[in-house]
C-alpha cells in the first residue's frame, strides 16, 4: 500500500488557478477549481494569472452493432489542452486545442479545425465585456454548456453542428441571476462550396454570418437555472427569389436542482432552408438528388438525471430523442415528412476517489437506436440499426498550473 501511495501521490496535486477577476460565466468550463495544482502556488509567481488545463477522457471500449459484438479497444476519447488567464486587469484570454481532431486549416476563418477557442475578452466595466476571436457559439442548452469531456455522447444537432466559430461577443451581466450575450459570428468554418457543393438555384452569400442571442438565468435561489438562445444563420442566397436561405435555431436548456438529485432538460429546434445538419441529405442517395436538400427540420429532446449518492459516488442517466424531417415536396413519390428518429440512453456510474483532485472513474453503456420511416425505407433504401458501447475509463480536467 505504501508503494502505491508513493507512486500516485506525486501525480495528483492539481488545480488550475482561480482567476478572481473572472466574473462572466464561461461556456464549457467544467469544474477545474478548488483543487491543488501540480506546481505549488508558492512557485507560481510568474504564472499567478494563468491556468493550464488538460481536459482528458480515456476509456476501454467494447462496441456492438445490431446486438453483435464488433471490437474492443483502448481510446483517447478526449484530449483538449487549454490555456487561459489575464494579461491586463481588464484583458483576459482563452485558448483550447483539441488533439483528437485533425489539424487542418479551415478556409473561411483561417484557423485549424482542431482549435476550439482562441479569443480575448476586454472588460469594459464590471457588467459589460467584449470578446473577439474563435469561441463557443452561445447556442444555449445544458448539454452544450458542459465541458466536452463530461459528455459521453452528443445528441444529433450538436454532433453535426459547427459549434466553435469566429466572431465577436458582447456580454452583459445584469445581476448575479441574469446574464445576456449577443454574438455575430461566421456562420461556418468552411466555404459554401466546400460544405454544400454545387447547389442549383443557390449561391454563396457575400456575408455568411450568424447572429446569436442568449439568456442565462437563475431562479428560486439557484434551484432552477436556464440557458435559452436563438440563432439565425445566413447560409445561401436564393437566386430566383433573391432572398436568403437561412437556418433558425432555438435551444431551451433547463436545470432543476433538488438537493442531491438534479434534472436537466433541453429542447432544440433547427429549421433549415438548406439542410445544414445533413442527416436528411445523407439519407437520400446522390443518384436521386446529388446536392443538399431544402427545408429540413430537426427536433431534439435531451434529458440528464443524476443523483450524488455521496461525495464519492454519482449515478447518472442520459436519455435523448432526435427527429429528422424533410418538408420539401420536390420528390413526387414523397409520402411523409418523417425521415429518421434516433434514440439514445446512457446509464453511468461514476467514482470520485480523491477529495482534493477532480478525477473520476466511470463505467457506462451508450446505446443508440436509429429508426427510419416507411417512406425513407421504401424510397431511399434506409435500414434501421442500433449501436452499443460499454466503456470503463476516467475523466479529469487536469490542472497543470
Amino acid at each position: 500500500m505504501k508503494r502505491l501511495n508513493k507512486l500516485f501521490i506525486p501525480l495528483f496535486f492539481l488545480l488550475p488557478s482561480l482567476l478572481k477577476a473572472q466574473e462572466v460565466k464561461e461556456r464549457q468550463g467544467g469544474d477545474t477549481t478548488y483543487y491543488n495544482t501540480l506546481i505549488p502556488e508558492t512557485k507560481q509567481t510568474l504564472l499567478k494569472n494563468m491556468s493550464m488545463i488538460a481536459n482528458m477522457r480515456f476509456a476501454e471500449r467494447n462496441e456492438f452493432v445490431d446486438g453483435e459484438y464488433t471490437k474492443s479497444r483502448f481510446m483517447n476519447e478526449q484530449f483538449r489542452l487549454e490555456l487561459k488567464g489575464k494579461v491586463h486587469d481588464k484583458v483576459y484570454f482563452r485558448f483550447r486545442d483539441r488533439y483528437t481532431r485533425a489539424q487542418t486549416s479551415e478556409s473561411l476563418d483561417n484557423l485549424s479545425r482542431s482549435v476550439d477557442l482562441a479569443f480575448i475578452r476586454v472588460d469594459v466595466s464590471k457588467k459589460f465585456s467584449i470578446s473577439a476571436g474563435k469561441m463557443c457559439a452561445d447556442w444555449g442548452a445544458i448539454e452544450f454548456d458542459m465541458n466536452p469531456i463530461d459528455v459521453y455522447e452528443y445528441s444529433d444537432i450538436i454532433e453535426y453542428a459547427d459549434n466553435f466559430l469566429t466572431g465577436v461577443q458582447f456580454t452583459y451581466v445584469a445581476n448575479k441571476n441574469n446574464q445576456f450575450t449577443f454574438q455575430a459570428l461566421d456562420s461556418r468554418t468552411k466555404t459554401f462550396s466546400e460544405l454544400y457543393g454545387t447547389q442549383p438555384g443557390l449561391e454563396e452569400p457575400k456575408m455568411p454570418i450568424a447572429f446569436v442571442v442568449n439568456w442565462r438565468g437563475s431562479l428560486f435561489g439557484g434551484k432552477l437555472n436556464t440557458i435559452w438562445s436563438y440563432a439565425i444563420h445566413n447560409e445561401a442566397r436564393d437566386i430566383a427569389d433573391d432572398k436568403p436561405a437561412v437556418m433558425n435555431y432555438i435551444a431551451l436548456g433547463n436545470q432543476l436542482k433538488l438537493g442531491k438529485f438534479t434534472v436537466e432538460y433541453d429542447y432544440k429546434l433547427s429549421l433549415e432552408d438548406l439542410d445544414r445538419t445533413s442527416i436528411v441529405s445523407e439519407t437520400v442517395p446522390d443518384v436521386l438528388y446529388p446536392y443538399a436538400l431544402r427545408d429540413a427540420v430537426y427536433i431534439g429532446h435531451w434529458a440528464h438525471l443524476y443523483y450524488r449518492v455521496n461525495p464519492k459516488i454519482n449515478l447518472a442517466f442520459v436519455g435523448m430523442m432526435d427527429l429528422a424531417k424533410y418538408k420539401d415536396d420536390i420528390d413526387p413519390l414523397k409520402t411523409s415528412d418523417d425521415i429518421r428518429t434516433a434514440w439514445g440512453f446512457i446509464p453511468t456510474i461514476e467514482y470520485y476517489p480523491f477529495k482534493d483532485l477532480n478525477l473520476r472513474f466511470y463505467a457506462n453503456y451508450v446505446g443508440r437506436s436509429y429508426e427510419y420511416s416507411d417512406y425513407a425505407k421504401s424510397r431511399f433504401g434506409a435500414k434501421d440499426y442500433n449501436t452499443g458501447r460499454f466503456a470503463i475509463g476516467f475523466v479529469t480536467p487536469l490542472g497543470i498550473f
